[in-house]
């Protein structure tokens, strides 16, 4: 019961992180209805503490409940006299472990499409607290006028303004202007780094001798994620945003650009579930390699 409720935990955290991810895409599209990106990223960092904050804690009780089967598997095995990879027990303990993380996984999924549902009652409201942040002049002022509702209904009436229906970019889907091997890409990066982390824990169990090597490996998968990041999605992403702010582009691209990201987040989510096991087997190959005798 106690690790069943260490798993619900885990994925429900797991589902925080990704919403909270999710909702950056937001961040974009506010910026340029108001024309303060600058000030749009800087505010979000408030709420981007709150996925910070879940990670802290979902890190140590997900490596906590790979160490407690790799713990319990090799009492077992004393008590048999078997080595730990050959006890049936062991066994089923990783194809319990592999079933959790999938659970994990999923709760990425699910708190990715909470992300995607609340995309357009978030850029109504954050683009709102831009504006109200300018006539505050500080974030205690700001979280003071947000706390009150009579305060924050007044300021709101007093500033007045359109947000078009992200639903739009549903409209316009067929006249996509985003580049394809962007939207590609964004989805094999959201991928590695669902199943980077896990993939390596789950490794270290594969390899119980070596999981510490395993565990620290997750950097060498996440590290294709980041290329990719740093090359095609980032630079992309930052351009099109720039050019709506210059009258290059209308904002209906950038808000295409978000609806098209939170589609390929959800994507790349289901793709971590794909990816799993072998990218576990690679860091277990890796990490064997790493530990071979000179």
């Amino acid at each position: 019961m106690r690790k069943i409720n260490r798993i619900f935990l885990i994925a429900l955290l797991t589902a925080i992180i990704h919403l909270t991810d999710t909702l950056v895409y937001a961040v974009r599209l506010s910026g340029v209805t108001t024309r303060r990106l600058a000030t749009a990223f800087s505010l979000f960092q408030i709420i981007a503490l709150l996925a910070s904050t879940a990670n802290l804690v979902q890190a140590p009780l997900l490596s906590s409940v790979v160490e407690s089967s790799i713990n319990q598997g090799m009492e077992k095995a004393a008590t048999t006299g078997r080595q730990l990879l050959e006890s049936p027990f062991y066994q089923q303990q990783l194809n319990q472990l592999g079933f959790d993380i999938r659970l994990i996984i999923l709760a990425a999924t699910l708190g990715t499409i909470a992300g995607v549902i609340f995309t357009p009652a978030f850029n109504y409201v954050f683009t709102r607290v831009i504006l109200l942040f300018e006539e505050a002049g500080s974030v205690p002022r700001l979280v003071l006028v947000v706390l009150s509702p009579r305060r924050l209904g007044r300021a709101l009436r007093k500033r007045p303004l359109h947000v078009t229906a992200f639903s739009n970019a549903v409209k316009t889907g067929r006249q996509r202007s985003i580049p394809l091997s962007f939207l590609t890409a964004n989805t094999a990066v959201i991928g590695i780094w669902t199943t980077g982390v896990l993939s390596a824990l789950y490794a270290g169990a594969l390899l119980p001798d070596y999981r510490s090597t395993a565990s620290l490996l997750s950097g060498v998968v996440n590290g294709l994620a980041t290329i990719l990041s740093a090359m095609i999605v980032d630079p992309t992403a930052a351009m099109i945003t720039d050019q709506a702010i210059r009258g290059q582009r209308g904002p209906g691209d950038v808000r295409q650009m978000v609806y098209y990201l939170c589609l390929t987040r959800i994507l790349g989510t289901i793709l971590a579930q794909i990816l799993f096991l072998p990218a576990a087997g690679f860091i277990k190959g890796v990490a064997l390699l790493m530990a071979a005798p000179d």
